[in-house]
């Protein structure tokens, strides 16, 4: 099983802007949460419990305020800045004494993943012993996004493209990424695309070259959601809304996740009530306890 995880919560969110002029894009809400906490509650769901957040230099006193080292959740969360963003791969080096010699998994911060499979996947997922795993999701626009097209019987990858002007696939790569040790490696071996940046997609190629590259999917009754800009980001939380109005129950509620892989008991849940104060989230604790 993967043990550790990275969330990749730096970058400048430019995007958002003004929004993300004074306050980091995983911190805004998303509905009643702040955003950090959805890619965060998919690396517990998956039952990895030391995770490494990776955010912007100077911003890391307001992450300690929200999670400052996670033992509230029965979990090890450890921070390192990023002096600038040198793309996704970086995540990896800036990680090496982190992850050391075990596979790890890695998910952006600005990602939201649902779906009534999904814990079943994750788990899946996490398993992985060698090579790389990637999660795809069907999608209307695959010239957006990097895409991948997949041997369904062995769900080995045959090609991958970054934002295709011709139809490969409607299969976008998702944010979140399973790897073994050798990702360190790897990530340190590329070299700076043409904007200056480390590129996920040169990752995968060199486990794509070696027959390495796995990929699932999430599905037709899942959702992933990539809150970058302002109009998927308001979309997501009125899809958090409305998911968890109709249901009464909440999406990523990490207190509720560590309950269940008996990480946390009661002491904790208390704690986490105190610490939240009087608001609805605060009540929804209170009704786990009555149910545990």
């Amino acid at each position: 099983m993967i043990k550790k995880g990275i969330i990749l919560a730096g970058g400048k969110g430019t995007r958002m802007s003004p929004l993300t002029k004074a306050v980091n894009k995983q911190l805004l809400p998303i509905y009643d949460k702040p955003l950090i906490y959805y890619p965060l509650s998919i690396l517990m769901l998956a039952k990895i419990k030391d995770i490494l957040i990776i955010v912007n230099e100077g911003q890391l006193d307001q992450y300690k305020k929200l999670i400052p080292n996670g033992k509230n959740l029965g979990i090890n969360i450890t921070f390192k800045e990023q002096d600038k963003p040198r793309g996704l791969p970086d995540a990896f080096i800036i990680g090496d004494s982190f992850i050391k010699n075990d596979n790890v998994a890695m998910i952006l911060g600005d990602n939201f993943f649902y779906g009534q499979n999904l814990t079943k996947l994750l788990l899946e997922c996490s398993k992985i012993k060698s090579g790389a795993k990637i999660i795809l999701h069907s999608v209307q626009n695959p010239e957006l996004f990097g895409v991948a097209k997949i041997n369904n019987r062995n769900k080995k990858i045959l090609k991958i493209v970054e934002k295709p002007k011709n139809f490969v696939s409607n299969l976008a790569i998702t944010g979140l990424y399973f790897f073994d040790n050798n990702v360190i490696e790897y990530a340190k071996k590329l070299k700076p695309s043409k904007r200056g940046e480390l590129e996920i997609i040169d990752l995968l190629k060199q486990y794509k070259n070696k027959n390495k590259l796995y990929a699932e999917s999430i599905g037709r009754g899942g959702a992933w959601l990539d809150t970058g800009s302002i109009s998927d980001y308001y979309k997501t939380s009125a899809f958090v809304q409305a998911v968890e109005n109709r249901q009464g129950l909440k999406i990523a509620c990490l207190e509720e996740i560590s309950l269940f892989n008996g990480w946390i008991g009661k002491k904790e849940i208390l704690n986490q009530i105190s610490f939240y104060g009087n608001c609805e989230y605060s009540s929804y604790l209170r009704k786990l306890l009555k149910t545990k």
